[in-house]
């Protein structure tokens, strides 16, 4: 029960590592938002749950979806201590000039200003609580970038850069900002990673990997726990690769 008492939104919670990451918290005590824009799937996320999960609808790329499901957090719970920025959208692996403008602005909108926007709606909540916790969920292709996917490492690397400016920044407000930098998992977004998921590219990738397999929503929930429970009270501005060794 490390997160008993607290309330946490997990935005892309309706499938892979968000749903991981909800289901972990919410086993730890913590009451949870799970947002997303697949209605359906998320609702049965929240069903799931139970009493302590409420589902809101959200395209973390607006404005207002972002403020109403702050809101809904407050109005539901009576504050917000933790906001997992983990929705994500990519490119299929292709050479970057074979992106389209539209894919490269939602890929940024997603990726990088959905941050922005959770700072901005969720800050006066923790300011009012005196704290809270942000975490990103970034990726290794902000460390370590991969051919054919230039536009979302570059997506992650700014949005690694942004949560170590962040931490700075908020430190004062008593607000700590981490992340977390998955390498390719088990999750909806594999195969545009892959380019096309077939046994042989499964196998070229995992080769790559010195603990020789993909990511697992349980990998990056457990360490989500970590940094968003008072036992990293002193970790701000960490971005944590959880990789099996592929940075290395």
């Amino acid at each position: 029960m490390r997160l008993e008492g607290k309330t946490a939104i997990v935005t892309g919670a309706a499938s892979g590592f968000g749903e991981g990451i909800a289901e972990r918290f919410a086993a730890e005590g913590a009451n949870v938002v799970v947002a997303d824009i697949n209605e359906e799937a998320g609702r049965g996320v929240a069903e799931r749950l139970g009493d302590a999960a409420r589902f809101v609808r959200a395209d973390v790329s607006r404005d207002a979806d972002v403020a109403a499901m702050v809101a809904a957090a407050t109005e539901a719970f009576g504050g917000l201590d933790i906001l997992v920025n983990n929705a994500g959208y990519t490119h299929v692996s292709a050479p970057m000039l074979e992106v389209s403008e539209e894919e490269f602005d939602r890929i940024f909108d997603v990726n990088v200003k959905a941050i922005f926007l959770g700072a901005r709606h969720a800050l006066p909540v923790f300011r009012a609580r005196g704290g809270g916790v942000i975490l990103n969920i970034a990726s290794t292709a902000g460390v370590r970038p991969r051919p054919n996917l230039t536009c979302y490492n570059t997506s992650k690397g700014a949005a690694i850069t942004m949560t170590r400016s962040m931490a700075v920044e908020l430190a004062p407000d008593k607000v700590r900002v981490c992340a977390l930098n998955p390498v390719a998992g088990e999750t909806p977004l594999l195969a545009k990673f892959l380019g096309e998921d077939t046994p042989e590219r499964r196998a070229a990738f995992k080769a790559t990997v010195p603990l020789g397999r993909f990511s697992q929503p349980r990998d990056i929930a457990n360490a989500a726990l970590f940094l968003c429970s008072d036992e990293a009270e002193f970790l701000t501005g960490v971005c944590l690769e959880v990789d099996g060794g592929r940075c290395i």
